[in-house]
Parts: structure tokens; C-alpha cells; sequence
């Protein structure tokens, strides 16, 4: 006999799907535990932990993946990148993750390792110069590559659009002013801002970037999104 409670649950309808992610990303799932939990835990624990245990798998995998490896050796010091290859800026960032671990939940934190590892992971296939959402652009190249993992369709626009504000910060300061529809496709595009915020915090916090575009991001995005990240977070 079904649970009520449960089965009325949003949260709890997707969570097949997201076993079945679990499964094609080679991991052993192993139902009995989540039928051995006592009926009166609350749903939205048990979302928690469906969902921390396929975002966890999803990174597992990647981790072996040989398309992965074989890019993690590419770059150069260069400007804004003077730690050089995508090994380096993942090291990099991942201690700026653990500064923020205090503000995060276990699904946030495995989330955002995900990004992590993946939004730069495909520079050196990329085409020099395109634009963000062309299909040869390093952000589409990983969105691609995440969607073999990962069905999160927010944390799949999260790695498109990844240096969208940075690329609006630029317009800002060459022209003074940014391109008002771009800036509102990307408040559509993506839905969690506590974790977009906390992953441009991550990313934005390094030895060869400035703070001026996570402080220009903060104020434009203000009374717009909600999100307990402020610019006070800023590393």
C-alpha cells in the first residue's frame, strides 16, 4: 500500500529518474536501504539523500572519464589565469569551496563540485572566440559532456553560462552600459541563485581575478533573485 505523503510529493515522483541516472553512471543502488527507513522520515530527507548520492556518482565517474583527463594538463599562465592549466584552477578553486562549505548543504557542496570540475574541463577543444552559447564554446563543449552524467537541467545552464556575468561586467566597462536582454535571459535561465552565486564566488575568488565583476554581479542581481549569498561573501 502506498504512502500518501510520498506519493503526493513532487520531489518524490522524480527521484526514479534519478536513480536511473545513478544506474547508467555505473553505480550500485541499493533500494533496501531507502526501503528500511522508518515511514515517518520526511520526504524531503529522503530527496536529500537520493539526490546527494547521484550528483556524488555523477562526479565519481567524470573523475575516470578519459575525455576529462586528457584536458586537465591544458593552458598556460596567462592573463587572469596565471595558475596556468584546468588541473591548477581546480585546486585552486576547490579551496575556495571549502571556505564556503560552512553556507552549504551536502547537495549544494556536491553540486558545485561538479561544476568545478566540468565548466573549464573542455578549453582545449574549444574554438577561440565564439560565443558563449555557440556549440564549439568551451561552456557548450562541458554542458555537453555533463549532460552524459547529470539531467539537472539548472546545474546544465549553471555551466553555460558560467562567465555570462563576467562577460556582461565586460561590456560594462568598455561601453558603460550591457546588453539589458542578455542580462534578463540569464536571471530566466537559471533558477537556484544561491548555488550560481556561490559557484561565480568559487570561481571569481582567484590569484588572477579581479573583484570588481563578483561586486558589479551582487548590486545588478539585488531585489532581482533571491539568494543568502552577498557580496559579503566575496573571498
Amino acid at each position: 500500500m502506498s504512502n500518501p505523503e510520498w506519493d503526493s510529493s513532487p520531489r518524490w515522483n522524480r527521484l526514479p529518474s534519478l536513480t536511473l541516472q545513478a544506474r547508467r553512471a555505473g553505480w550500485d543502488f541499493h533500494m533496501a536501504t531507502a526501503i528500511s527507513l522508518p515511514r515517518r522520515e520526511p520526504r524531503c530527507e529522503l530527496s536529500r539523500l537520493f539526490a546527494m548520492n547521484t550528483y556524488q556518482t555523477a562526479f565519481d565517474t567524470i573523475l575516470q572519464d578519459p575525455r576529462y583527463l586528457a584536458n586537465l594538463d591544458w593552458g598556460k599562465p596567462r592573463a587572469g589565469h596565471p595558475e596556468g592549466t584546468v588541473r591548477a584552477h581546480i585546486a585552486e578553486i576547490e579551496r575556495n569551496l571549502e571556505a564556503l562549505r560552512p553556507k552549504l548543504d551536502d547537495v549544494e557542496y556536491s553540486k558545485l563540485k561538479l561544476l568545478i570540475h566540468t565548466h573549464d574541463s573542455f578549453k582545449a577543444e574549444a574554438a577561440p572566440g565564439v560565443a558563449i552559447t555557440d556549440p564549439k564554446s568551451h561552456a557548450s563543449l562541458a554542458r555537453a559532456f555533463l549532460a552524459e552524467f547529470c539531467d539537472d537541467t539548472d546545474l546544465l545552464a549553471m555551466v553555460q553560462y558560467h562567465d555570462e556575468p563576467y562577460a556582461l561586467w565586460r561590456q560594462v566597462e568598455h561601453k558603460s552600459s550591457y546588453n539589458a536582454k542578455r542580462f534578463e535571459a540569464l536571471l530566466n535561465a537559471i533558477r537556484d541563485w544561491n548555488l550560481f552565486l556561490a559557484f561565480n564566488i568559487i570561481d571569481g575568488c582567484t590569484e588572477g581575478k579581479g573583484r570588481k565583476p563578483l561586486i558589479w554581479l551582487f548590486a545588478e542581481v539585488s531585489g532581482k533573485v533571491e539568494s543568502r549569498f552577498t557580496a559579503a561573501d566575496i573571498l
